[in-house]
């Protein structure tokens, strides 16, 4: 089993920049790739980013230029920096980890909310 505990999320400005935190606990070793996904009320949860093995990453094209994902492997933390943050990206934003014997995103984290104002 794999535990997803984010943090960081809040209010900010138009402009503003945020970093959310994902603390990954469990059998990592399970853990093919991890990813944050994003969900504005009323509507489908949606890919962010993604990275596998540490290095390998993937921004969907709203987040290009603005957010940046990473890991810190030593203390199994995954990030999102988001920066020039837009109103229209005020959303839960949810950690979750691929599954290395199936290939399907069946861990996920409780959210944090993102709120930016005008």
């Amino acid at each position: 089993q794999v535990q997803l505990v984010e943090s960081g999320g809040g209010s900010v400005q138009d402009g503003g920049s945020l970093r959310l935190s994902c603390a990954v606990s469990g059998d990592t070793q399970c853990i093919a790739a991890m990813a944050w996904h994003r969900q504005v009320p009323g509507q489908e949860r949606e890919l962010v980013a993604a990275i596998r093995g540490g290095r390998t990453t993937y921004i969907e094209a709203f987040a290009k230029g603005r957010f940046t994902i990473s890991t810190d492997n030593v203390k199994h933390v995954v990030y999102l920096q988001m920066n020039n943050l837009k109103p229209d990206y005020t959303a839960t934003y949810y950690c979750r980890a691929l599954g290395a014997s199936d290939y399907s995103w069946r861990y996920w984290g409780q959210g944090t909310l993102v709120t930016v104002s005008s």
